[in-house]
């Protein structure tokens, strides 16, 4: 267990980088404050040292929005988005969840659970229920939520008109769509229904359906 002052690196920390990575987005970033006690006992919890990208955004932000909300990167936790990456997983899941979106998708990094190649991250697809390898590492993902192509990689599961849907709720809710869409009756996202339901109601029903 690293105590606070191990973990904060001042010579050489990647929050600066991360920074950059943000103002040079292409997507709309909103960057949540966060309380220095909370940023401190999440740093804490999770373990992970400032010089690391995930490190730094847990120690300086209460978590960020991509894209009108519609990716939510974990950090320390913020009231528009309470949960933080260390209160949102649980030990021997075998990964580490770090982000989510407003549909129901999780972003995780494998440490073991989800295949051969630990480290990489993976996709929890809503619309299949299975996860999907990233062949990209968290740093990467990171790069992937700024300035990728995020509308491709969502082409399906995004519906006319979803920004004005998306930036009316927070960080706390998703949609649940009916008929689902694993289904074949709920493979056309502009034909469902949508509801707003909390977070952890969207992932207790995914566990529930197929055991994540």
């Amino acid at each position: 267990m690293r105590s606070l002052e191990e973990l904060i690196n001042k010579e050489d920390p990647a929050w600066p980088l991360v920074q950059e990575w943000i103002e040079s987005a292409t997507h709309t970033i909103e960057v949540l404050p966060v309380e220095k006690q909370v940023a401190e006992d999440a740093l804490l919890h999770l373990q992970v040292t400032t010089r690391s990208p995930m490190g730094a955004i847990v120690y300086e932000t209460g978590g960020i929005f991509v894209d009108h909300g519609w990716i939510r990167i974990l950090g320390a936790g913020h009231p528009k988005m309470q949960r933080s990456i260390d209160s949102w997983n649980q030990a021997g899941s075998g990964y580490l969840m770090v982000a989510d979106d407003v549909v129901g998708g999780h972003f995780a990094i494998n440490a073991g659970g989800l295949g051969d190649d630990q480290g990489k991250m993976y996709f929890f697809d809503p619309a299949g229920l299975r996860w999907e390898p990233m062949d990209i590492s968290y740093s990467e993902f990171l790069v992937f939520c700024f300035e990728g192509d995020i509308a491709a990689f969502y082409q399906d599961l995004r519906w006319t008109g979803w920004e004005v849907d998306v930036q009316a709720i927070d960080g706390n809710h998703v949609f649940s769509f009916f008929p689902f869409l694993w289904t074949k009756e709920g493979e056309n996202i502009n034909e469902v229904s949508r509801k707003v339901i909390t977070v952890k109601e969207g992932l207790d029903f995914q566990i529930e359906q197929m055991g994540m």
